[in-house]
């Protein structure tokens, strides 16, 4: 058995393993992961784009402009859905998780670390693409879909704050702060810029793509990874349990 090591550095190439900052009387872990871009290979909301009236690229353009915030923009965007349920369940059923991503929640389940999704992308997406793949008991925290007619959407933001910087549908930050309370410590998962505040914040963070360069550039403690596979062994380092691969 080979018991694996890995360097977990912050921006300046210092060795961490563990976040501060934990909330007095809480020394446990939890996880909050991303879904679009980390959990799942795509991006759920954009390979919907092929379903949309138009005006959807000048939703984005405007939201890529500073022009208005996330919520507006997805808002606007699934009103513009012209798709019935049998559709859109056979396209979501298309679309990919990382495959590593079931063995990562089992090890942290294993060591009592509850894991949830927290997501500024569509609950009942995020809900029927983890079902596919027997994940369905995962607490998910997303925006909501309701259907207003056979081929009509509306969005709606449960999760929203008036505070949030970034106008998300869903404030992670607020999120984050929620289970910090209850637990101590958060171990954040996400890999663009829906992820860019709230790593901040986070106790430790697991970082892919955009959020990589983010966390270098603002010294914020993290380690990087490309798949499941990898951000396994680095979640133990972070969290202080051992992890061993056969050799």
């Amino acid at each position: 058995m080979i018991e694996i090591k890995p360097v977990l550095c912050d921006a300046r190439g210092v060795r961490r393993t563990t976040g501060g900052g934990a909330a007095p009387g809480r020394d446990g872990w939890m996880i909050q992961c991303d879904f679009d871009g980390t959990i799942s290979l795509r991006d759920v909301t954009d390979t919907l784009q092929r379903f949309a009236r138009p005006g959807w690229q000048a939703l984005e353009d405007a939201w890529e402009r500073g022009e208005i915030g996330s919520r507006e923009c997805m808002k606007g965007q699934v009103a513009l859905l012209d798709i019935n349920r049998e559709e859109l369940d056979a396209h979501l059923a298309t679309l990919r998780i990382d495959p590593h991503f079931r063995a990562f929640v089992d090890a942290a389940r294993g060591w009592g670390m509850p894991v949830q999704v927290v997501s500024d992308g569509i609950d009942y997406a995020i809900h029927r693409i983890l079902a596919l793949h027997g994940l369905d008991d995962l607490p998910v925290l997303a925006n909501r879909l309701v259907q207003t007619g056979e081929r009509q959407w509306q969005l709606q933001s449960p999760w929203a704050s008036a505070g949030c910087v970034r106008a998300s549908g869903n404030c992670k930050c607020e999120r984050l702060a929620e289970q910090q309370a209850l637990h101590g410590r958060v171990l954040f998962v996400g890999d663009s810029t829906s992820d860019f505040c709230v790593s901040g914040k986070a106790d430790f963070v697991l970082a892919k793509y955009k959020l990589i360069d983010h966390c270098r550039a603002h010294g914020i403690a993290h380690a990087p990874f490309v798949d499941f596979g990898d951000a396994l062994p680095l979640m133990a380092e972070a969290t202080g349990h051992a992890f061993a691969t056969a050799a």
